[in-house]
């Protein structure tokens, strides 16, 4: 009863923290700024109008069935992996002062990032019911199943900014690395062009791109209007829990050492 009592009270203690480091974060972001959070609603949109006028009349991609939505839908979610990996993965780093001065669960700094960057996704998706009203393209029921993909997702941006901030501490060079790897991987996942573009066999390695999946999975409920299927639920969940218990693992048997790198 004593041990259900501590945990719960630890639990209550980190969500009070993990929540402050999110207000800190956000009134951060947005300070000195005259539009303030409108940004998170204009910037995806600004985004999706730059990337239309220059494929749909350079490259001639707008065959791509309502373009712009295609676009606007893949952006936001991989902008939510991107930002919050990268958020994640200098949290250790960043909050050392504090790690050497009070004891804290070190776990919660990669968390409060993904959390973060969440709360940035909601406000986005704004611009995405912009352009589904601009284009005429009606909510299906399937956007019920939102909450589902936004759990993939977190379990996913968690476990992958869990492993990224273990390994910045020890290897700096990660975080100079990173910006490569999502340079790449955003060039590799069919975010603003149609996969019928690849040839086959990427077509084919584009099953092992985690992004790729859950991007197909938002396009689905939130253009095509269909279910993505028990199968590809259970590929993102897989992926998700994978992910997770790899990042979990790595940080749980590094993080008393972190305090001899930052």
């Amino acid at each position: 009863m004593a041990q259900t009592s501590t945990f719960k009270s630890e639990l209550k203690r980190n969500w009070f923290t993990i929540t402050s480091l999110v207000s800190k974060d956000f009134k951060l972001k947005y300070r000195r700024s005259v539009l303030g959070v409108l940004w998170s609603v204009l910037n995806p949109l600004l985004m999706m109008c730059v990337l239309a006028a220059v494929f749909t009349n350079v490259l001639k991609f707008g065959d791509v069935e309502n373009f712009p939505m295609y676009l606007i839908l893949g952006n936001v979610l991989f902008a939510l992996m991107a930002d919050s990996t990268s958020g994640a993965m200098t949290s250790i780093l960043e909050s050392a002062p504090l790690i050497k001065k009070i004891r804290v669960s070190k776990m919660i700094f990669p968390i409060e990032k993904v959390l973060f960057q969440l709360v940035n996704f909601a406000i986005s998706l704004v611009a995405v019911v912009i352009v589904m009203v601009f284009f005429r393209i009606p909510p299906t029921i399937y956007l019920l199943t939102m909450p589902l993909l936004l759990l993939y997702m977190l379990l996913f941006c968690a476990g992958l900014g869990m492993l990224l901030s273990a390994l910045a501490v020890f290897f700096r060079d990660v975080c100079h690395l990173w910006g490569v790897v999502i340079t790449a991987w955003t060039y590799a996942t069919p975010l603003f062009y149609p996969l019928s573009l690849l040839p086959d066999w990427m077509q084919s390695a584009e099953a092992f791109n985690p992004m790729f999946h859950y991007v197909t999975y938002f396009r689905d409920i939130a253009m095509y209007g269909q279910w993505p299927g028990i199968k590809e639920n259970f590929i993102c969940l897989a992926i998700a829990l994978i992910t997770f218990c790899v990042g979990f693992l790595v940080f749980k048997r590094t993080e008393k050492k972190f305090i001899l790198y930052v």
